[in-house]
């Protein structure tokens, strides 16, 4: 599998903050605890990364994803009652206008939950977990 060794540790940090900090707190606490984590763990993490999005050559808008790590993998954080299509659905689009392949949605929610996304020329593939 595509960066299984940091999807794996990004995985064991993201539950090791959720069984911290527990359920609850807006997603600006958890990205920037993610992101601590994931420091200590020897990965290069860079937080709201701007992504530009383009239609027919020009530039129409701007995303920002929430962490980047080690430049190749994109968290997209959530506090949300469950992963819904539309959190998986705005990753894939970071990872289409990025190039980057793979992704995690990470969701904080009353049930620690994630959804790994890799994108290639093709359609996108899921792999589901839960706690």
């Amino acid at each position: 599998m595509l960066y299984e060794e940091i999807t794996s540790d990004i995985i064991q940090a993201f539950y090791q903050v959720y069984n911290t900090l527990g359920y609850g707190f807006l997603e600006k606490v958890y990205e920037n605890s993610l992101s601590k984590e994931l420091a200590k763990r020897g990965h290069i993490i860079k937080q709201q990364v701007p992504i530009q999005v383009f239609y027919d050559g020009d530039a129409v808008g701007e995303y920002f994803a929430d962490i980047l790590v080690d430049d190749k993998i994109i968290i997209e954080l959530k506090a949300a009652e469950e992963i819904a299509k539309a959190h998986e659905a705005q990753l894939v689009n970071y990872l289409k206008a990025t190039g980057i392949q793979v992704g995690l949605v990470l969701n904080f929610g009353p049930k620690a939950e994630f959804k790994r996304k890799i994108f290639t020329k093709g359609a996108p593939r899921t792999r589901n977990e839960q706690s």
